[in-house]
């Protein structure tokens, strides 16, 4: 089995590129490895509690339940947009969410990690966050440029600096647990200058899921929300004592950079103190600009995904998610980028796919030659894709699969450019038809690895290369039974699947 997951996004404002993308890597990740016959567990969903929610509610005049209700929406209508396939979608106003938190609590508390103090320090309600005075900006402002305010209210405490050697040793003796190496870097970095305990209950608002036996006390949103991951696989309902017992634990949760602290120090700590199993591994990708600034609702230049795909369709807009950023960097979102990595897909596999199809269509029957020094070739090109392919997404280099075959569609080109079947159509038909049986299985391959990225697409071309719907998971790219035929099938006339973008 196979566990990925988004973080659970916080619904103080409608969906932007930033969501667009982790939901589509994630997606990516989930159908590879459906594909690959796994089974899959893709979790996805919305944060619903907290000060900030509450205060979001109370300026649009609206209660928190409706508030939450709506924007939860646009975020399924966000995912039926991009063909996102996830495999349950969270709310943490759901009442199974409800009794996975609190049965956490209780938990923690049987194991005497769990304290009633009093808190006292900054804390911003944009991030959700307490600070330290030593990790605010010189003009006093929280690391991520949100307001602090100075809060002092009665608090239940988590033992977190108990925690702190045991973190330590985990990201030693697993140094795949938190990824890219830079940022696990930076979290060794954190947890080495100290750990204080982490307040985990509020008293000045009350949108949020009560301490148990204490009413007075909400529960910290993060706590509330860390735990959809476990909420997702059905704990504590779950048979046995442990989370979801066929998928748990999840093997990447994907993040933004900006939220790593809390999955990679807060989540283990808990659930180490909970004595439940850890995540394989917590992966932080980086932010998306809008033309090299940053994006914010003050300034106006947040990137609507609708808007994307209105403009560019679901497959231009996974594609470019997909192809126009290296996993774990920073990227930037300018039309013109959207426009250059879409000609990989219309004047280079689009181009590839009509022009082969196109000859096929109108030679049916006839038969090929045997296969020579330069067929051979390019088979074995497309026949050890997955390979490769396999090993970028078992550690989340999506940007390195997408590549890997752009550059087998390159190698395609060149060799029906060079190979010329409009030409030897006419002056040696066996030649021109062992050409095209050859692209044909080429791009059969290729349409059935490029699924997980351009799902719309990649059926289009199977489709119309008439390939049955149970032939097109990975088992059917094996060398095996994949034999050329000895004559060109006969097929529709193809109709082209990637339009060009002006």
């Amino acid at each position: 089995p196979y566990m990925v997951t988004t973080p659970i996004y916080y619904v103080n404002d409608k969906p932007h590129i930033g969501h667009a993308y982790t939901s589509v890597a994630c997606d990516v990740l989930a159908r590879f490895m459906r594909l690959d016959g796994r089974e899959v567990l893709y979790l996805t969903g919305t944060d619903e509690h907290g000060q900030k929610v509450q205060q979001s509610a109370e300026a649009a005049g609206v209660e928190p339940q409706d508030f939450v209700d709506h924007v939860s929406g646009r975020f399924r209508e966000m995912g039926e947009l991009l063909q996102i396939s996830n495999d349950r979608f969270v709310r943490t106003t759901e009442p199974q969410h409800r009794e996975a938190v609190v049965a956490l609590w209780n938990r923690l508390v049987e194991r005497n990690q769990i304290y009633l103090g009093s808190y006292e320090g900054w804390y911003s309600v944009r991030d959700e966050a307490f600070y330290n005075e030593s990790d605010l900006n010189d003009d006093g402002t929280a690391p991520t440029g949100a307001e602090v305010t100075w809060v002092k209210e009665p608090s239940y405490f988590f033992r977190l600096s108990k925690w702190e050697g045991a973190l330590l040793k985990l990201y030693d003796t697993d140094q795949n647990f938190v990824q890219p190496a830079g940022k696990r870097s930076e979290v060794v970095a954190q947890v080495r200058a100290g750990l204080r305990d982490l307040s985990i209950s509020r008293t000045s608002f009350d949108w949020g899921i009560r301490v148990p036996n204490d009413p007075a006390h909400v529960i910290y949103v993060w706590v509330d929300a860390l735990t959809n991951y476990l909420t997702g696989t059905g704990w504590p309902s779950t048979t046995t004592d442990m989370p979801g017992s066929v998928t748990w634990p999840a093997d990447v949760h994907l993040v933004g950079k900006d939220i790593l602290r809390f999955h990679a120090v807060y989540w283990p700590a808990i659930l180490m103190a909970a004595d439940l199993p850890l995540p394989r591994r917590v992966f932080a990708h980086g932010w998306w600009t809008n033309s090299g600034e940053k994006m914010s609702k003050s300034v106006g230049n947040t990137v609507d995904p609708t808007d994307l795909v209105q403009q560019y369709g679901v497959d231009g807009t996974r594609w470019f998610l997909m192809s126009g950023i290296s996993m774990g960097s920073d990227g930037d979102f300018t039309h013109e980028l959207v426009k250059m990595h879409h000609k990989a897909l219309s004047n280079e596999l689009g181009n590839l796919v009509q022009r082969t199809l196109s000859i096929i269509h109108r030679n049916p029957g006839t038969a090929r030659s045997e296969l020579t020094t330069p067929d051979l070739e390019m088979m074995k090109v497309a026949q050890n894709m997955l390979g490769p392919a396999r090993t970028h997404l078992e550690a989340q280099a999506i940007h390195r699969y997408v590549q890997g075959l752009v550059e087998v569609v390159r190698l395609a080109n060149k060799y029906i450019d060079r190979e010329a079947p409009w030409l030897s159509n006419k002056t040696d038909p066996p030649r021109m038809a062992t050409n095209l049986l050859v692209l044909s299985e080429v791009i059969r391959r290729l349409a059935i690895l490029l699924q997980p990225i351009i799902p719309k697409g990649s059926a289009q071309i199977l489709d119309q290369l008439q390939i049955p719907q149970d032939h097109r998971g990975f088992d059917s790219l094996e060398v095996q039974g994949s034999e050329l035929a000895w004559n060109l099938p006969e097929i529709p006339k193809p109709s082209p699947i990637f339009p060009r973008i002006q």
